[in-house]
């Protein structure tokens, strides 16, 4: 599901790492980089810089003996998104916050954050509108197109975290609400002329065709003027919104379009003289 507009959900936050955790993976890293033959020095040498804070410099010992006051805030990145740029923007060093303290970081993990972090984890059906009558379409006759209700449905995804007295969680809903059609021709006339099928009251988009509608204009569908063969695009948007630890809801986040080509091959309707 691509956001409509500009926004995108986070590529890093901070999450809390108590002070033996951090401590394992501050030694893993180092390891990895400093016992490995194939690292070049420079990499070698801003590892053990990057433990050396920790570990016998600015802080003792990872903040071991303070355990039970605090935790560490690190860093983390969207795996499928660190090379962006949005990736690079929390360029914080681990920081250290006392049990009750607020933490003063807008990337710090919250249940708004987590919402946005579960809209790109939703996943949606594939958009493939039913169109008909069945086999190829017929030039001038319009094509009615409709999707299942039992398919469209809202889905939902739960985002949460449970460590170092953090304990939030988010809940980010998609529900599906319009249908946009798209010739893939200018020699085409969409139903409504707008494209945009709107959701029925009943969860359905647009009208099964039936027999004997043959040449009535659909509530939703396409009517191609010239033969051929053509890609229709079929893009569903979604409103999108969120609950969750004391965010009782909905908050809404910016809608979702999720869409998808499929080919209609349109034929001459075909005719006899007496």
């Amino acid at each position: 599901m691509q956001p409509v507009g500009n926004w995108t959900p986070p590529a890093c936050w901070y999450e809390p790492y108590s002070a033996d955790e951090f401590a394992k993976d501050t030694e893993r890293g180092f390891h990895m980089v400093a016992d490995d033959p194939r690292q070049p020095n420079y990499a070698k040498r801003s590892v053990g810089e990057f433990r050396d804070i920790y570990k016998d410099g600015k802080y003792k010992n990872y903040n071991k003996s303070k355990g039970d006051e605090g935790s560490w805030w690190v860093a983390k990145q969207d795996p499928d998104r660190w090379m962006e740029d949005a990736a690079q923007m929390c360029d914080r060093q681990p920081f250290w916050v006392k049990n009750g303290d607020p933490v003063n970081d807008p990337h710090a993990v919250s249940p708004d954050i987590l919402a946005q972090l579960a809209y790109n984890r939703i996943k949606l059906p594939d958009t493939k509108v039913t169109l008909a009558p069945a086999g190829a379409s017929k030039v001038n006759l319009p094509a009615w197109a409709w999707l299942d209700k039992a398919k469209f449905k809202k889905v939902s995804v739960t985002a949460a975290l449970n460590a170092q007295g953090v304990d939030i969680q988010a809940t980010t809903t998609a529900r599906p609400v319009a249908l946009r059609l798209e010739p893939g021709t200018g020699e085409a006339k969409t139903f409504p002329g707008s494209g945009i099928c709107r959701i029925n009251d009943d969860g359905s988009i647009g009208e099964p065709y039936a027999k004997g509608k043959a040449e009535q204009d659909p509530p939703c569908g396409v009517a191609y003027l010239r033969k051929g063969s053509y890609d229709l695009r079929a893009t569903v948007t979604w409103e999108v919104s969120w609950e969750g630890t004391g965010e009782p809801g909905p908050n809404r986040l910016p809608d979702g379009a999720f869409g998808a080509d499929q080919q209609v091959v349109v034929e001459e309707v075909q005719s006899v003289n007496r």
